[in-house]
């Protein structure tokens, strides 16, 4: 088995396979749907269904399994097929195993680099002939079936199982063999075992100079905390490849946890001008921007995400309110006000979407110098604050949103109220550097740093002996004490560490003990408000790991993340 067989070899290798493909084909222009179901038809492929639109894409993906999706690069209302992709990636609505293909006349450089870091199975100019259709698309199919099993366990979060998946086909990958090996040490690195990753890939550049081995061998330092290390081999990567734009993203994370911020800015901002179109790298300027205080990048980035998002399932209230928030930090209350009423234009019928609207009018009005408006919306706000978490309690409210509720509060007088907000929301996310930067920021905005600073180190005083009560009584031998423990501080304060921790605690219990229903399915919701918080998280992943484990060792069916088309 190789990468370089014909055309012919592979149409009889995947011979009983094709037929049983589903294609949607995403073009605005129905002739096009059909000459591309045409081609497909001499391979066998006939379930082929089409959308005109990224709105019916969605809806087709998020109610069926598609194996393969090809799509044009321009779309509808001006959106093209990297946003598509994006939007399919983050919502985890399209399997790993699925093929993803652009097809664009679109030959200028930013856009080529914008798909290609987005990582399209493969992308066709137009025009093309049926021959180079069947060719790419053959290929892109045949390296998604060898790998079927490891997809499968990724999508499921199964990071142990895949690890396992990879190393037997290592010993028969053949030409994919390269690619085999970069799956075993990003799955390493993902579960947290950075001392073997780190063998991987110096066993790989051992052999040739790797751009994907020099990154992965950087992410291992990372994670054993030789930070000036990885931000060499980081640097040396971007100087030897600078259009390898993970390796920017990742320098600039590295420079962050090193305290470098105007320098992780920096980074950020040279991968931001080669490929503008990536709103995630966007959303990392604004928020590095805004906490090394330079409001104008913050501005131009987060207004960006904005545009990119709109009219996407990706949109959500905080690229409203980032921007809106900057506005008003640069005294452009105005300016905030027409964010405010677009998002309520963007939201129209939401509960948060009029919550955020009320208190980004409470701050300009405060900015303007009309205390009683702003207290009247404020009092709205608080009113509908109530009301939302009543409905779905603090996980459905954005908490970036809540610190700017707190400092209305402030900004109105209501000192008292704005400190019970800021204390619960800098608990949950005591290991968030962002979010405690925005919490410091409101304190030193409305004059109150002293006392912010006092209110943050009692929280982190607070964290470390709930938690050392949990974990001591662990060591001691008492695990069903320890396990009481840390439910009660998830349950006190739902922060990642906490959460990690009790569901660990439950399932080591559950695994020792025998399998209780009640008790697994608290363990699972705490492992599920963890993922909601940071996916890919090695303390996550752990967790998810020996949830795993112990429902595999009673026969218990693993829920998984998340249905690859959209199934709940």
């Amino acid at each position: 088995m190789g990468t370089h067989d014909s055309t012919e070899e592979l149409l009889l290798k995947l011979s009983k396979e094709l037929p049983r493909k589903r294609v949607l084909i995403v073009d605005r222009h129905p002739h096009a749907r059909n000459s591309l179901r045409m081609m497909l038809s001499t391979l066998n492929i006939t379930a082929v269904h089409g959308a005109g639109t990224s709105a019916e894409v969605l809806r087709q993906i998020g109610a069926a399994h598609f194996d393969i999706v090809l799509s044009d690069y321009l779309l509808d209302d001006g959106r093209d097929s990297q946003q598509l992709l994006e939007e399919l990636r983050q919502q985890r609505l399209l399997s790993l195993a699925a093929v993803f293909m652009v097809i664009t006349g679109e030959r200028s450089y930013r856009n080529v680099v914008s798909l290609a870091e987005l990582a399209p199975d493969d992308y066709l100019i137009k025009p093309f002939t049926a021959d180079q259709l069947q060719s790419r698309l053959l290929k892109a199919v045949y390296k998604k079936h060898f790998f079927a099993r490891v997809f499968e366990h990724l999508d499921n979060g199964a990071y142990g199982d895949a690890l396992a998946a990879c190393e037997g086909l290592l010993a028969r990958a053949g030409g994919f063999a390269s690619e085999a090996t970069r799956f075993k040490g990003e799955i390493l690195n993902t579960l947290g075992r950075y001392d073997e990753a780190q063998a991987v890939y110096q066993q790989v550049l051992a052999q040739r100079p790797a751009p994907w081995a020099r990154m992965g061998l950087a992410v291992a330092l990372r994670g054993l905390e030789k930070l000036a290390d990885a931000e060499t081999l980081g640097l040396a990567i971007v100087q030897d490849y600078p259009e390898f734009l993970a390796a920017y993203d990742f320098v600039a994370g590295v420079r962050e946890e090193m305290g470098k911020l105007a320098e992780a800015q920096e980074v950020l901002l040279q991968a931001a001008t080669i490929s503008p179109n990536n709103s995630l790298r966007q959303r990392m300027v604004g928020d590095v921007a805004a906490r090394n205080n330079d409001m104008e990048a913050a501005e131009r980035a987060y207004g960006k995400v904005l545009e990119r998002h709109r009219g996407s399932s990706l949109k959500n209230i905080d690229d409203y309110t980032n921007l809106s928030r900057i506005m008003l930090d640069r005294g452009h209350a105005a300016g905030a006000r027409v964010v405010a009423q677009q998002l309520r234009r963007d939201l129209r019928g939401s509960k948060q979407g009029e919550f955020a609207a009320l208190v980004t009018e409470s701050l300009c009005a405060e900015k303007e110098g009309e205390p009683a408006k702003a207290k009247a919306a404020l009092a709205k706000a608080l009113t509908l604050h109530e009301a939302l978490l009543g409905e779905a309690g603090e996980q459905g409210l954005s908490q970036k949103l809540t610190v700017d509720l707190a400092e209305a509060c402030l900004a109105t007088g209501d000192e008292a109220r704005a400190q019970d907000i800021l204390r619960k929301v800098a608990a949950e996310n005591h290991e968030n550097r962002a979010m405690i930067a925005q919490i410091e920021g409101v304190f030193a905005k409305t004059g109150k740093e002293e006392s912010g600073q006092a209110m943050l180190a009692q929280v982190g005083r607070e964290i470390v002996e709930l938690n050392n009560r949990g974990v001591l009584a662990a060591r001691s031998g008492d695990v069903e004490g320890s396990v009481q423990m840390l439910i009660e501080a998830a349950e006190r304060v739902p922060n990642l560490q906490f959460l990690v921790n009790a569901s660990k605690a439950i399932f080591t219990l559950l695994e020792r003990q025998g399998w209780n229903e009640t008790m697994a399915e608290r363990g699972l919701r705490y492992l599920q408000l963890a993922q909601a918080k940071d996916l890919r998280n090695p303390k996550v992943i752990s967790a998810r790991e020996l949830y795993q484990q112990t429902a595999r060792k009673y026969g218990i069916e693993i829920v998984p993340i998340r249905a690859p088309h959209g199934e709940r």
